[in-house]
């Protein structure tokens, strides 16, 4: 084999131990055979909340451990094929067996990434909020923006979206909006993303051409399941029902089906629109304030994570997480990690990994103590 690709192999090698390290090999085989036998057990589903949660767990571990055989697997094939090229002085197929080994490694990097989501949420479902800060039709852009940057983001990794509640802006974009994300580990990668995120570009909407800078914040909670007991007194609890907004149908726009709930103790508000009744609403709304506040909670145990003021902050100067500089210069740039881009489109169409890897390590090394590099 060529330098090049022995290279290469030797570092998925590594890798790969590095997950069945993580995973506890052995352990981690014998748990999925039992979580196997759980969920063949009829009786299992006699609590819906339990086999949920079970059939959860189960997917999650027999995904990692999937992921590793396939990879090893793959890796073999590809030295197989690389040897077999070599010896037949075949260039096109030693290009192959690079291009197969190449797509593993990036496999095998998101994987490492993924064994580190431990924390006890993270596997879960995620809401995603959005609020465009002050600045008028400026920022309702740019939150329009950012729904569409983590919407394209979810949905090439095979999430679901579904957007739960959304006030459009007066002109443009949209003034806040909260989306449903579905999916293995959604919120364990996009809690990371809640904060300030700023935006830098010559304004569309100035006759003048002016540069402008524009706020709009991001807030993540887990979906809490039947597992996960969070007990409100429905007296600090404020209803509203309203009439929505924005897309809907003609249903939706002609009855008060909206509902808006406020914890009171917290000043923590949720809206949900996207049912057809304003009892759907209110049950999704219900859950939506369950998650904000196990959020709050998570953020309290956590010593190292960011404090919930930062998150609360005034949408403005000062508080961003993250910058996208689109004149005089591109570059999108993490003020946490330092880890920046110049591929500004590609970071709006929702390529994120980057920002996401090096926030979750560096979360993940602060929680345990560790000294983390930038």
């Amino acid at each position: 084999m060529r330098l090049d690709v022995e290279a290469m192999s030797a570092d998925i090698e590594q890798s790969l131990a590095l997950l069945r390290r993580r995973l506890d090999w052995e352990p981690a085989l014998r748990k999925l055979d039992e979580l196997n036998a759980r969920v063949e057990d009829p009786t299992l589903w006699d609590n819906p909340d339990e086999a949920q949660a079970v059939s959860r767990e189960r997917a999650r571990l027999e995904g990692q451990i999937n992921g590793v055989k396939q990879m090893q697997t793959g890796l073999e094939e590809a030295v197989m094929l690389s040897e077999m090229a070599d010896e037949e002085g075949d260039e096109a197929a030693l290009e192959d067996a690079r291009a197969q080994l190449r797509s593993i490694k990036e496999r095998a990097a998101r994987a490492e990434l993924e064994a580190l989501l431990s924390g006890e949420a993270d596997g879960n479902d995620a809401y995603l909020e959005v609020n465009a800060g002050a600045g008028g039709t400026e920022s309702c852009d740019w939150a329009g923006m950012l729904l569409r940057m983590y919407t394209r983001w979810a949905k090439a990794h095979g999430y679901e979206v579904e957007i739960e509640a959304e006030e459009d802006g007066d002109q443009a974009g949209i003034k806040s909006a909260t989306i449903l994300v579905t999916g293995p580990n959604a919120y364990g990668w996009l809690k990371s993303e809640s904060g300030v995120h700023r935006l830098v570009r010559i304004s569309p909407y100035d006759a003048a051409a002016k540069r402008h800078t524009s706020f709009a914040s991001v807030g993540v909670s887990p979906v809490v399941d039947g597992t996960i007991e969070i007990d409100i007194n429905p007296a600090d609890v404020r209803t509203d029902t309203y009439r929505a907004s924005g897309s809907g149908g003609q249903h939706v726009n002609k009855t008060d089906s909206a509902v808006r709930l406020t914890h009171i103790p917290t000043n923590t508000v949720v809206a949900c629109q996207a049912g057809r009744s304003q009892h759907q609403n209110r049950e999704q709304a219900w859950k939506m304030l369950r998650a904000r506040l196990y959020e709050l909670e998570l953020q309290r145990r956590e010593a190292a994570a960011q404090a919930l003021a930062d998150a609360k902050t005034d949408i403005g100067w000062g508080h961003q997480i993250r910058s996208y500089v689109l004149q005089p210069y591109q570059m999108v740039k993490d003020l946490r990690t330092e880890v920046e881009t110049s591929d500004t489109q590609g970071v709006l169409d929702g390529d994120l990994d980057a920002f996401m890897g090096a926030a979750l390590a560096q979360r993940v090394g602060a929680t345990r103590g560790e000294t983390v590099e930038e």
